[in-house]
């Protein structure tokens, strides 16, 4: 036994010393230095990699687009580690497996769909991992920068109201539950004629089969669909919408309470956002366009 087992170890290290040697012997592949940012280089590899992963999402850059992207992607990483910002490889992964999940696949084929196109995993982790790395520069240096004046908000948000938005209510929805939306509106239309109040509508829903009556409770008509805002607007407490169909049969709304009051903060929270994305871009082009300014670029 003991034998065998010194056997068992000597071919071993003879195969791994055989392996070694092969490797030794094959020529490694050169690759010429393209770019230089701050010191790092890109190589002609890189872009052809880069390139590749673009031809796979349909990106017509070619070798300019992929070299810039990687010159842009190399400052990005430099001053996120400046700022004292560190990616971990499990960041990578989890950003790795969301790409998969959008494309509707797992992990595995992701990687064999990138090798088919001779393309290294590597590409798109790096490009991941500048990505995340920028994303955390974006959030700690630029976004405290964006200032967005609230007095502009409402001047704006004031200027949007429609008079059909100006009203604030208490809904209860009255749903009639299953396929086929023709009989299922006939029903509704039989609920509607009848309907007297939201005191009376769990009562009147007891003599129809898949009446369902939910309490909406308050909402403003800034947080309703435009059509159904001004169909509530022509319509007084006790009043019912027409039926509509929906995902799960056939819908309507009853007018509980019904307020005049101007609420703007709906439409403030979109002209926020939209304030809010437009003033980040500017911003985050300017920050780009001033670290540029201070990377040592060589091109050779």
């Amino acid at each position: 036994m003991m034998a065998n087992g010194l056997w068992g170890r000597a071919v071993g290290a003879l195969v791994v010393g055989i392996v070694l040697s092969v490797a030794a012997a094959m020529p490694t592949l050169a690759q010429s230095v393209k770019v230089t940012v701050n010191g790092t280089p890109i190589t002609d590899l890189q872009i052809s990699q880069r390139v590749k992963l673009f031809a796979l999402e349909g990106n017509g850059g070619g070798t300019k687009g992929a070299t810039e992207q990687l010159v842009d992607e190399a400052m990005q990483l430099s001053e996120a580690k400046r700022l004292g910002i560190t990616v971990s490889n499990a960041q990578i992964d989890d950003a790795f497996l969301q790409i998969a999940r959008n494309l509707k696949m797992n992990t595995d084929n992701l990687r064999q769909l990138l090798q088919q196109r001779g393309i290294n995993i590597d590409t798109l982790k790096d490009r991941l991992r500048a990505a995340i790395a920028w994303n955390a520069v974006t959030e700690m240096a630029i976004m405290p920068q964006v200032q967005i004046s609230e007095l502009d908000l409402d001047q704006q948000a004031a200027s949007k109201v429609q008079a059909y938005q100006g009203f604030d209510y208490i809904l209860k929805e009255i749903i009639f539950v299953g396929q086929g939306s023709s009989g299922r509106t006939g029903q509704a239309n039989q609920y509607r004629s009848g309907f007297a109040g939201c005191d009376t509508a769990v009562d009147l829903s007891l003599n129809f089969t898949d009446a369902a009556v939910v309490d909406v409770g308050r909402r403003h008509a800034t947080q309703l669909p435009e059509a159904i805002a001004q169909e509530l607007a022509g319509l007084n407490v006790g009043g019912i919408t027409k039926p509509r169909v929906v995902e799960n049969g056939v819908s309507m709304l009853a007018v509980c309470e019904k307020t005049q009051a101007e609420d703007l903060t709906f439409i403030k929270s979109e002209l926020r956002s939209e304030a809010g994305d437009s003033a980040l871009g500017g911003q985050t082009a300017t920050y780009l366009e001033d670290l540029r300014k201070r990377t040592k670029i060589i091109y050779n």
